[in-house]
């Protein structure tokens, strides 16, 4: 079996298992309902793992985000290069962007509604996709268009775990069954080198950006809020929640540790960023 092929078939099997769990997604746009989630204000100061993308950045560069959405990423790196082009599917997602390059004041960004695939005649110096790859089933010719469409660079971003998986043993308790992963950097990378790409791959300094202003989730809490807690993310259906509720109640000895001053999960392990990045010329 080729890297493509298994990196295919994890796609299918994550995809298909979530569609007989939780049914298929609604047509509509799934991303733009939640939008504003990812509204952040793009003069503030780079965080690192942003710090080190922005880096690699020319001021005359052309700077092309694949999936970028309300522009989280491409917004901050307007003012580090010549233009930011955000190719972005989600209406809702797009709407937020256009808002807020508005508000800023920011002149030298645009965006693309379309699917990466369907978008014609977008080529930048750098070409930088974040958190996109783990939706993408055929893989190969994505890769092959955003190499054909850098210049210089091609920059992927992903976590060390794939989403939802720091919440395996939860799922496995509420489902009865392990949670297919989506396919993550081991196979993306596999891939990669099927293609004779040898991408530099760099684990970033900072911490998930969703935590940087909440950091307290690290700290021990009662029992009560660990219960609580556990229960945040997509892992069960919303009308199961006093069903699963009860599971993790029941399994709380197994699921948390106590600490200093309190309780806290014993499953996760700390999500760290990940880039994979290489030259095109």
């Amino acid at each position: 079996m080729s890297a493509a092929t298994d990196y295919a078939a994890r796609h299918e099997a994550a995809t298909t298992q979530h569609s007989r769990i939780f049914g298929p997604r609604p047509p509509s746009d799934f991303w733009g309902a939640m939008a504003q989630l990812f509204r952040m204000d793009p003069s503030r100061d780079l965080d690192p793992n942003l710090d080190v993308v922005a880096s690699y950045l020319r001021a005359d560069d052309v700077f092309i985000d694949v999936g970028g959405g309300a522009g989280r990423v491409g917004l901050p790196l307007a003012r580090r290069c010549r233009e930011v082009v955000m190719v972005e599917p989600s209406q809702g997602m797009g709407a937020e962007f256009d808002a807020i390059h508005r508000e800023a004041g920011i002149r030298n960004a645009r965006r693309v509604q379309a699917e990466w695939m369907d978008a014609e005649d977008i080529v930048g110096d750098v070409v930088f996709a974040g958190c996109v790859t783990y939706f993408v089933g055929d893989i190969v010719p994505f890769v092959e268009k955003l190499v054909a469409s850098a210049r210089r660079r091609v920059m992927i971003t992903l976590w060390s775990e794939p989403p939802g998986c720091n919440a395996g043993p939860l799922f496995r308790l509420a489902h009865g069954e392990p949670q297919e992963p989506q396919p993550g950097f081991r196979e993306l990378m596999s891939v990669l080198w099927e293609q004779n790409i040898l991408p530099d791959l760099l684990v970033l300094p900072g911490v998930p950006w969703w935590e940087n202003d909440n950091r307290e989730n690290d700290n021990d809490v009662s029992r009560e809020d660990a219960l609580e807690r556990a229960l945040n993310g997509g892992w069960y259906r919303h009308e199961d929640r006093e069903r699963v509720f009860g599971i993790v109640e029941d399994n709380f000895d197994n699921l948390f540790i106590r600490g200093p001053g309190g309780f806290r999960q014993n499953w996760n392990r700390p999500l760290r960023e990940l880039l994979i990045t290489w030259e095109t010329t």
